[in-house]
């Protein structure tokens, strides 16, 4: 089984529960692959898919894994594939503009009018895992994108944006949840 974690803005491989959560998958005899993505200078979707050339024909069957700025970029990924995707676990997701400049003006090649059926059809099933408290992503983002994808919330109180800075450098509940889909 394949699986790719992917960050966010501002983000990197090495930060978060990113690398706790590749070395728990690796022991369950998963190919975990965790790509560098420009940011924040030169962040942009074209500049992200040229980065994920190199892991597009791994996607088929897989487990894609996103956190933040990182669920936009896999939903145009999985708009525009003709391959199936076995699970997608969204972190501190969204899909639209977050109504904060400096985050909104560096994500916005990122945002657009989905075509959720398509995104759908793509992906045998999502979870989606926000905060009561994101200091970034309103919950009412997660909500949006939850009721587009049709799947509901798995909310955690008091996680904040899922990162070393609310102490995520370990993801329980999200292991335990990839697991059933191996």
């Amino acid at each position: 089984m394949n699986a790719i974690i992917i960050h966010g803005a501002y983000g990197n491989p090495n930060e978060n529960w990113f690398p706790w959560l590749k070395k728990e998958l690796e022991k369950t005899g998963c190919t975990v692959s965790v790509p560098k993505f420009p940011t924040p200078e030169n962040q942009t979707l074209e500049s992200w898919l040229n980065v994920f050339n190199d892991y597009e024909d791994k996607i088929e069957g897989s487990i894609l894994i996103a956190h933040s700025l990182g669920v936009p970029f896999i939903l145009n990924i999985l708009e525009k594939t003709n391959k199936k995707v076995k699970a997608c676990f969204f972190v501190s997701g969204f899909a639209g503009k977050l109504g904060n400049s400096k985050f909104d003006e560096i994500n916005k090649s990122f945002l657009k009018d989905f075509d959720w059926e398509k995104i759908k059809q793509n992906c045998e099933v999502f979870y989606v895992f926000h905060s009561d408290n994101d200091p970034y992503v309103a919950l009412k983002k997660a909500e949006e994108l939850t009721s587009d994808l049709g799947v509901p919330m798995i909310l955690v109180e008091g996680a904040g944006h899922f990162n070393s800075a609310a102490g995520y450098d370990k993801f329980e509940i999200l292991l335990k949840n990839i697991k059933i889909e191996l």
